[in-house]
């Protein structure tokens, strides 16, 4: 990448900023190693402060029509304090940690549909301006991967995944979204559930799994959704039959039993409803345990890629014309 983004608030002849993440994708909870590299201007100036802003864009249903946005998940200090001298360049290396509720973007390095970056904001002389902007690679951590994993084995296949602004009652979650990753079905159990909607609350001490299975109305009911919440140990992921769990997880959400049920109240803390379609723009894929997900929606890697900078440049360019 290079240094193409001129710190607009500081004015013409401002320093410019490059933020290099280090290469493969990140987890959740761990490490995201990389450096901030500056270029000085057309004259000395005191980088009072550099931070790195973990950003994402998040989907918000209302009572008649859904908009998408960009939320702050995490904001980290990595560096300030010095002098940048005219036309000088000048490198901080950071290492910081992402938060456990990180949401996953791919799977077997194929992108699973959310948009992640990590936006490098300045501050000069009391001014403040978004400099670059990079595309955030997350993958699953192994519990994660192996229940998604699981999912395949029994024959469920992946349709999308997304962001959705707000809170999922009875659960840990500390961030403002949560993730939907939502697979559908095989024959066998078509005739019961339309789709399942899975998210993941990760912490230290383990994964919250929360189910919400969309049942198809019966002969003599009406269909509605049942949301059940399980949880998962990190260390226990290599010794766990995770078909068997996740097994025994889906035939208690698909009977309905009310002994591990959550509120399926999702939404913000203005009550917003739960939203239980695919994701705007969402890679569909379908999912075979053991193998990469393949792409059947015509959409490549490099495409994704594309879509993720446009996403957020298009998010700038309206703040830019407000600001106006």
């Amino acid at each position: 990448m290079v240094f193409k983004k001129l710190l607009g608030a500081l004015g013409v002849g401002g320093p410019s900023v490059d933020t290099v993440l280090q290469p493969g994708p990140a987890l959740p909870g761990g490490p995201l190693s990389g450096e901030v590299r500056l270029r000085g201007g057309g004259s000395d100036v005191t980088v009072d402060r550099i931070s790195l802003l973990l950003v994402a864009r998040v989907e918000r249903e209302g009572q008649e029509e859904e908009d998408e946005g960009t939320v702050v998940l995490e904001r980290f200090t990595v560096g300030g304090g010095f002098r940048l001298a005219e036309e000088a360049d000048h490198t901080v290396p950071f290492t910081v940690t992402l938060p456990w509720e990180t949401p996953i973007t791919e799977l077997h390095g194929q992108h699973l549909g959310p948009v992640l970056g990590i936006r490098t904001e300045l501050e000069i002389a009391g001014a403040r301006d978004k400099g670059d902007l990079d595309a955030l690679a997350v993958g699953p951590l192994p519990a994660q991967e192996a229940i998604l994993e699981a999912f395949g084995q029994l024959g469920y296949a992946f349709r999308s995944a997304d962001l959705e602004l707000g809170h999922i009652r009875g659960t840990g979650q500390q961030l403002p979204c949560y993730q939907e990753i939502e697979i559908v079905p095989p024959a066998g159990h078509a005739h019961a559930v339309n789709e399942i909607e899975v998210t993941f609350i990760a912490a230290p001490g383990g994964l919250e799994v929360v189910i919400e299975a969309d049942k198809r109305a019966g002969l003599f009911s009406e269909g509605h959704d049942t949301v059940h919440r399980f949880t998962a140990s990190h260390h226990a992921a290599p010794q766990t039959d995770w078909n068997a769990q996740v097994d025994a997880w889906l035939k208690e959400v698909i009977a309905g039993h009310e002994g591990h049920a959550v509120p399926p109240s999702y939404g913000d803390e203005h009550g917003g409803g739960h939203r239980s379609g695919p994701g705007a723009g969402a890679v569909v894929a379908g999912v075979a345990a053991g193998v990469a997900v393949g792409v059947v929606g015509g959409m490549v890697a490099a495409e994704v890629v594309d879509e993720i900078g446009d996403a957020f440049e298009g998010e700038e360019a309206e703040e830019s014309e407000d600001e106006g």
